[in-house]
């Protein structure tokens, strides 16, 4: 079964280019097919999953699936919606997301499974230019403000209007991508924007203002993986579970290394990077998604009814009693992952 689900990811190893991810290996699916082998492994990074990128930089992960004889496929995913797009097209088998993100992929029928936790980040908070007047969330009203939608950073704005008496509709929401959400604050084209780091970090740093933070609004970093991956290819489902462990500790071992490889991968300046890595990343995390992590979740559930972006309420409660394996975070084991 392997060999088969491996040859039909190949087929569609140029969705992910469909659905705005880039793939930067080496060595493609096709060119492991045509060399004999045929087995690729596609898992994504993204500079909100800084886990993923020290992975990618050390390369524990593609060394010991070599030993299995699969190829890993490294796909960039720019933000948690573009990486359940990659998950849904089967473009990629493993993705990171946001836990808000991935319950809601599952609530409207994406197949996946979140089987570890990577971090419980604070990378979400309202930001405006340093010259605005916008001082509290109530100031919104009738104010256009950037988000993606399918992020944490949306569903962060949802539930601070709704805490501050207000709704979606009280705005003018501009739906862009992270990065295209920094720049229409920057020139002037939107009032406020719900940013995401490190790109938050980066205009914060540049003189933007977060007028308005709440960790408790933020979800845990979650890693998913498609449900027939699960079923077909377990043990490889295991080693990915291994290696983001290693990568893990070893990221917490060394912030300052970590801090150097996002600042790299991002195009951030360093004192940028350490203050996500050291301030808001928060990667020294238990990472079976248990009752933590599922209890954020059930807060979010209603403001995505709410929103509109799940139809109803049965199928939010469906989806998060099923959203979880974690069969793999359980027996995660970083020294069954060779390299230093």
């Amino acid at each position: 079964m392997l060999a088969n689900h491996f040859t039909r990811r190949t087929a569609l190893s140029l969705a992910a280019l469909a659905v705005g991810a880039v793939a930067l290996s080496g060595c493609a699916g096709e060119n492991a097919s045509a060399a004999g082998d045929g087995k690729t492994l596609s898992i994504d990074f993204a500079t909100y999953n800084p886990l993923s990128l020290v992975l990618k930089e050390k390369g524990w992960l593609d060394a010991a699936a070599r030993e299995q004889g699969v190829t890993v496929e490294w796909i960039q995913s720019a933000g948690s919606n573009k990486a359940n797009e990659a998950l849904r097209a089967d473009a990629v088998q493993v993705g990171s997301t946001a836990g808000s993100a991935a319950l809601l992929a599952r609530s409207n029928g994406s197949p996946i499974k979140t089987i570890s936790l990577y971090s419980q980040p604070e990378w979400a908070a309202l930001v405006v230019n340093k010259d605005s007047k916008i001082t509290t969330p109530a100031d919104l009203k009738g104010k256009s403000v950037a988000a993606t939608k399918g992020t944490d950073p949306y569903f962060f704005l949802l539930q601070t209007l709704e805490e501050a008496g207000l709704s979606e509709k009280d705005i003018t929401l501009q739906n862009v991508q992270h990065a295209d959400g920094r720049t229409a604050l920057a020139n002037g084209s939107v009032d406020a924007w719900s940013g995401l780091d490190p790109i938050m970090a980066s205009a914060e740093q540049d003189g933007a203002k977060l007028f308005h933070r709440n960790l408790d609004y933020n979800t845990y970093g979650a890693l998913n993986a498609r449900a027939d991956f699960i079923e077909e290819s377990p043990e490889l489902a295991q080693l990915v579970v291994d290696s983001y462990e290693k990568a893990r500790e070893w990221a917490v071992a060394n912030p300052d290394e970590t801090a150097e490889i996002l600042a790299e991968v991002a195009g951030l300046d360093a004192e940028v990077a350490q203050t996500v890595i050291t301030e808001r990343s928060n990667l020294d995390v238990g990472t079976v998604p248990g009752e933590s992590f599922t209890k954020v979740l059930g807060n979010i559930a209603p403001t995505l009814v709410a929103s509109g972006d799940v139809s109803k309420q049965e199928t939010v409660d469906k989806a998060l009693a099923t959203l979880v394996d974690d069969q793999f975070a359980t027996k995660a084991n970083a020294k069954n992952i060779s390299g230093e």
